[in-house]
């Protein structure tokens, strides 16, 4: 099991209940990773349970013995240079760079439930989120304001009491008609400026029924 200092804190990122862990063969020049290509995805290598731990040096993803705690692996996680890709095929399957004393080896992971993967990719996020808060403390949120919407106030379009606008009403002779706009457009019997009736505007028709 690897160890730490005594006085490190760490702090959990993520749990995986139980994930499966695959022998994949070499990547194919300018491909990416396919699950398919794993043989029997029924039949693991591993199976176990994967934490993310985050701690002073970094975060690593581990995977472990649910019962004993033995260590199985581990893939320290850098967002510079990750050491997770995802699969072409599959939204639950992924291919990870681990490493033991130097020696590096590509193992394909595998969850049972898409959520699981969602919530193991989102854990991933936002730490890189964070990192990259902190290496480039300088930057802006990335909640501010869209730089290509206009600067100002935003100007009120709305008609006053007392204000009017035209609209054209086919079939009618006349170009346009200057209504109100105390009535409601939708109802009612409003009466044009001019002392002639204007017909209310009407709602949308229903949508066809569909075709079972």
């Amino acid at each position: 099991m690897e160890q730490t200092r005594e006085d490190e804190i760490e702090s959990i990122l993520y749990i995986g209940r139980e994930v499966s862990v695959y022998k994949i063969p070499p990547l194919k020049k300018n491909e990416g990773h396919r699950a398919q290509e794993w043989g029997d995805l029924a039949d693991p290598l591993w199976k176990g349970r994967l934490r993310i731990i985050e701690r002073s040096s970094g975060v690593v993803i581990q995977f472990e013995d649910p019962t004993t705690g033995e260590f199985f692996a581990k893939a320290d996680y850098d967002p510079a240079k990750p050491s997770v890709e995802a699969v072409l095929d599959s939204s639950r399957y992924f291919v990870v760079r681990v490493e033991d004393n130097g020696r590096r080896a590509y193992i394909g992971m595998g969850f049972l439930e898409r959520t699981d993967s969602f919530d193991f990719n989102v854990a991933l996020q936002d730490y890189t989120k964070r990192w990259r808060a902190r290496m480039n403390p300088s930057e802006a949120p990335l909640d501010q304001p869209s730089p290509h919407m206009p600067a100002g106030p935003k100007k009120d379009y709305t008609l006053k009491e007392g204000q009017t606008f035209s609209i054209s009403i086919p079939g009618k002779s006349k170009p346009s008609s200057t209504i109100s706009s105390t009535p409601n457009l939708l109802g009612g019997g409003s009466e044009s400026s001019n002392g002639g009736g204007v017909p209310p505007l009407l709602p949308p028709p229903p949508s066809a029924p569909r075709r079972r």
